[in-house]
């Protein structure tokens, strides 16, 4: 046995599946299969293919996904620094493929970290629309919003908030909603032998008090006639099936959207939670199962949940969306920003506190929570803040008008010294832990606006005035992700607009976008953050 499972999983799973049992068990002793997704923010499929450097097999649930040799080491190449691609496991791909996500949507990816599937989303809304990712543990935002960063999303908002917290602040809000629910993880145990080590600790009890509340609140934020993707990687039927049939019989205005049964998925099992849920709901064999002996990957549950609203409740909403859509993607004033920054960050009088929301650790103001406030400052004190936060617009104007050919869409945040582009308006997020209120710009030190690194990643090479293309195959592309000094020639840089060649330029690997340098007399400093740098462990 590869994997040293425990005694109870292993009986429950041969009594539930009968003749498949040797076939599920042996599939435990063949190695995990290794994926890629391609990061179509950033690249095309095809000229991906075009370029890879690992040999490439298609997963067939998910047409940007690929199989990769097992041993090959994905996160050590180039490619991986510059955003082209998520390192996610086959099974994993699959829910969101299944949400049926469109262009200028409102989706909610509710138990987000490390941020792979809020990769993919950001991916199929293509720029448009809004994204929020959430988690509620404070410590895995930090890897969700730096994936969020790395792969160039610029309409995610991130929050460390609970899901009834949410939902108070967007009520019928979300078009599609993802719920990757905690789990035990027994689907996991091939892939990661703690999982298994841990499961009786990490009981199936536990974590279904936990999902019957998570499911409970999403159908409050959920619009009419959306959709809700409900996934975990177990297989205790009291975590799937189990829960869809207590989330239908108190939500009858929801549907089982039947997953195809292409690809190897397996139907839904409602008899493995009794006899009298698979009568009350045959739908549930419209969930689908993902089996590690049926499929190349891990073991995952999926249920698609359809709200049925009324046409015109529907009709509405787009109306409601359309109207609200010019204001999105405005460009605000400097006065409309310093108002909407005063009215949301200096309420509380706890703005230095709070901006630590701002660094991936939850703000800590008067209410404990980011955004919001119960003590008002005087009127000297928001005269004060507004010409602080008038100095950081003015010292951003100027880099975008000196350095950059963009046009931001969205609303500008001015939080402390820092700069953010959001999807929506800093009054939403009034009291919730936010973590990213949007793409972060940059920050403004005593006059200077220094860009950042999220910016950098997420612009293509025209939307800058200075760009230099470093080979993936040259060791100077390396050495630049390392962090290290470049001797850089004037003729490598490429200029726009008559821009003098002194100045921050964007970095590209083979054309992709990598960070910035600064670049003087044929030298290049370099400002590849310390905690991204390539490194051979």
């Amino acid at each position: 046995m590869g994997v040293q499972l425990p005694t109870a999983f292993v009986k429950r799973m041969e009594q539930l599946l009968g003749d498949e049992f040797e076939a599920f068990m042996a599939a435990y002793e063949h190695t995990p299969h290794a994926g890629i997704r391609v990061n179509t923010l950033k690249i095309p499929v095809e000229a991906f293919k075009a370029i890879s450097p690992f040999e490439l097999r298609p997963i067939p649930w998910c047409s940007t996904g690929f199989y990769i040799p097992h041993g090959t080491k994905p996160g050590l190449n180039p490619y991986y620094h510059a955003g082209l691609y998520y390192v996610q496991e086959p099974s994993a791909m699959s829910p969101v493929e299944l949400l049926n996500v469109a262009v200028d949507e409102t989706v909610l990816d509710l138990c987000a970290a490390p941020g792979g599937k809020s990769t993919q989303i950001a991916a199929k809304l293509q720029g448009s629309g809004v994204l929020v990712t959430n988690d509620i543990s404070a410590e895995r935002t930090k890897a969700l919003a730096k994936n969020v960063e790395l792969y160039g999303v610029r309409n995610a908002v991130v929050l460390n908030e609970s899901p009834d917290r949410i939902a108070e602040a967007f009520p019928h809000f979300f078009d599609k909603i993802l719920i990757d629910a905690p789990c035990s993880g027994e689907g996991m145990f091939r892939k990661d032998e703690d999982m298994a080590k841990q499961w009786e600790t990490h009981s199936v009890e536990k974590c279904v008090v936990m999902q019957r509340d998570i499911l409970r609140v999403a159908a409050s934020m959920l619009s009419d006639g959306g959709r809700i993707v409900y996934s975990t990687c177990t297989f205790a039927p009291e975590e799937n099936e189990g829960m869809i049939a207590e989330f239908l019989a108190a939500h009858p205005d929801f549907e089982v959207i039947p997953v195809p049964s292409g690809a190897g998925f397996a139907p839904g099992h409602p008899e493995w939670v009794s006899e009298t849920v698979a009568s009350a709901h045959p739908e549930l064999r419209g969930t689908a199962r993902l089996w590690p002996h049926l499929v190349e990957g891990e073991g995952h549950f999926i249920a698609v949940l359809q709200h049925q609203g009324s046409r015109a409740a529907v009709a509405e909403k787009a109306l409601n969306m359309d109207a609200e859509r010019p204001r999105r993607e405005q460009h605000l004033s400097v006065e409309e920003s310093l108002t909407r920054n005063v009215q949301s960050r200096y309420a509380s009088g706890e703005a230095k506190r709070n901006k630590k929301g701002m660094d991936g650790k939850p703000g800590k103001g008067a209410s404990g929570r980011g955004f919001e406030g119960s003590k008002s400052r005087s009127g000297k004190e928001a005269v004060k803040a507004a010409r602080t936060s008038h100095d950081v617009m003015e010292s951003y104007h100027q880099f975008v008008q000196e350095q950059l050919e963009i046009s931001f869409a969205g609303y500008t945040v001015v939080y402390g010294d820092r700069i953010y582009q959001s999807p929506l308006a800093s009054h939403r997020l009034n009291g919730l832990k936010v973590v990213r209120p949007g793409w972060f710009i940059g920050t403004d030190k005593n006059g200077r606006f220094v860009p950042s690194h999220p910016l950098a990643v997420a612009l293509r090479p025209s939307e800058a005035v200075r760009s230099i293309n470093l080979s993936s195959s040259d060791a100077e592309a390396i050495r630049y992700l390392k962090g290290e000094t470049l001797s850089i020639p004037v003729q490598q840089i490429t200029l726009k607009n008559d821009a003098q060649p002194k100045g921050y330029v964007l970095i590209c690997i083979d054309g992709y976008t990598a960070g910035w340098g600064k670049w003087q007399d044929g030298m290049l400093k370099n400002e590849y953050p310390t905690g991204w740098r390539w490194t051979s462990v």
